[in-house]
């Protein structure tokens, strides 16, 4: 029997082996016709989906993903904080039929205790960390407390003052409750889950915040934000309140709990006259460089090079949620798993990679402005590292000698550069994108394969690569053989027995 236990716990660990940078996708169930068990997960694996975090633990959705690898972060609603907040027992049980049950076949690798809780609804808070608790004992008591994280995710508002990060603070009302919580955290080797969403943060900046500061776009150096105490310089919203977060902590004395992102994302859809960023370049564009930010480890100012497990919120469009027409646009894919938008990911993996084309350049958008046109050449072939030497009179892409043509070759060249990331050919608004190949006589353009086409493709297919063996952050995944390596520990454990 102790060849099985050891057999068992093998599994585990090899299926929940650390793997550093990654991406994954919040389910929400909120739809009228919410797809099968089986549909979902189908999903996720042809878009190479290998994390995921549930709102609670449905049981049909669990056995769908057994033997499938993917990473599953289960959920405490709400509603039942105050039973498991109340009761050992009660707790135990939850983790008996919710987690112990389940794995190793299914690869919960984490349980998320409430949603929010401080914020939405904070006469529960006294229950929060009683639940963690008894989640954690019952999880000791199975043994599987090295391999499932508790924690609670909170909204981003419980950090007052966010910029400068090196400021940041949490709500003091709040400390109470939130120093022994992450001293919890830290005794515990979990993280600290965040939702972050810079579009909320935007909106309710009344323009102090700037959309391109919101959606990763590139920024100049002199609109990059400084931390005047410790001069880092900030070129986006979320790396300033995840940093935020971790200044947040140092204040109370925590340095060690590592910050992951739980929800994050940007509304494709939404009221014309109320909300007018919630569209589908903007969810394209801040969901593909947030994706490209997250697996390419980028980490944050104060953290260079340190992951950021992000989860993006979320898989489908919940047409049952109630509010305004963005609250319920925020997905990936229709109920139907068509994509809401295409992503662009070119050069990035092959996570939610329905994006597969390459043939696309950068031009000058046709009718701007030849002011902006050539403030925008300047910076392209000055502070954005374009060679622009074959622009110079007699080389190769001289003529025509007009801004338009020039800007659209330099253009291109960053373009294709930064990798045909999303908001790379923006340039303030003057630039646009095409599949037509822009080359001509013995100019050619970056990207040019000698194809021209006429309109953007808008690929919006699910198959997954078949060749590759990589994760999302470009290390080797050893979850993308746990089903095989399932089987052979069943076989390995009937030999077992047949030996007792």
């Amino acid at each position: 029997m102790a060849v099985l236990l050891f057999l068992l716990l093998l599994s585990i660990s090899a299926v929940h082996a650390d793997e550093g940078a990654y991406i994954g996708v919040n389910i929400g169930t909120a739809l009228s016709a919410m797809p099968s068990a089986t549909q979902v997960v189908a999903l996720l694996k042809s878009q190479n989906i290998h994390h995921v975090r549930l709102y609670d633990a449905d049981a049909s959705l669990l056995a769908a993903l057994a033997n499938t690898g993917i990473r599953v972060v289960v959920s405490v609603p709400n509603e039942q904080l105050l039973a498991i907040g109340s009761s050992n027992a009660t707790a135990a049980a939850w983790v008996a039929r919710n987690v112990a049950a389940h794995v190793p076949a299914v690869n919960i690798s984490g349980i998320a205790v409430g949603s929010e809780v401080l914020t939405s609804m904070p006469n529960a808070a006294p229950l929060l960390l009683p639940a963690m608790r008894f989640l954690q004992s019952a999880l000791v008591a199975s043994n599987l407390d090295k391999f499932v994280k508790v924690s609670t995710p909170h909204s981003s508002s419980i950090i007052l003052d966010s910029f400068p990060p090196s400021q940041a603070f949490f709500n003091r009302s709040l400390d109470p409750i939130l120093s022994p919580l992450l001293r919890f955290l830290q005794s515990t080797s979990s993280p600290l889950f965040l939702n972050v969403y810079p579009y909320y943060d935007y909106m309710q900046s009344n323009g102090v915040i700037p959309l391109d500061y919101a959606l990763f776009r590139p920024l100049p150096p002199n609109k990059e934000a400084v931390d005047a105490n410790t001069l880092l310089h900030y070129t986006n919203v979320f790396d300033a309140v995840v940093d935020a977060a971790y200044f947040a902590m140092a204040y109370l004395n925590v340095t060690n709990v590592p910050v992951v992102v739980l929800e994050s994302g940007w509304p494709h859809k939404g009221d014309p006259s109320t909300e007018p960023d919630a569209t589908t370049d903007n969810a394209d564009t801040y969901n593909s460089n947030l994706i490209r930010h997250v697996i390419n480890s980028t980490g944050t100012p104060k953290h260079p090079g340190i992951p950021v497990p992000t989860y993006l919120y979320e898989l489908y469009d919940e047409d049952q949620r109630p509010g305004a027409l963005s609250e319920k646009s925020w997905g990936l894919f229709d109920s139907n798993g068509l994509p809401a938008y295409t992503l662009h990911l070119s050069g990035s993996g092959l996570l939610l990679a329905n994006d597969t084309t390459n043939q696309t350049f950068c031009v000058a958008r046709e009718g701007a402005d030849p002011k902006m046109l050539q403030a925008a050449l300047d910076w392209a072939c000055g502070p954005g590292k374009v060679d622009c030497s074959v622009l110079m009179q007699g080389q190769a892409c001289s003529e025509p000698d007009d801004v338009e043509s020039h800007a659209s070759y330099a253009f291109n060249a960053y373009y294709h550069g930064m990798g045909m990331g999303s908001g790379t050919c923006y340039f303030s608004g003057v630039a646009a994108i095409t599949t037509t190949d822009p080359s001509h006589d013995t100019c050619l353009f970056a990207g040019s394969g000698g194809k021209n086409g006429t309109s953007l493709l808008n690929n919006t297919s699910l198959a997954p690569s078949a060749n590759s063996t990589a994760d999302q952050s470009g290390s080797t995944r050893t979850t993308m053989f746990a089903p095989s390596f399932l089987q052979l520990l069943v076989l390995l454990m009937l030999a077992a027995l047949q030996l007792l």
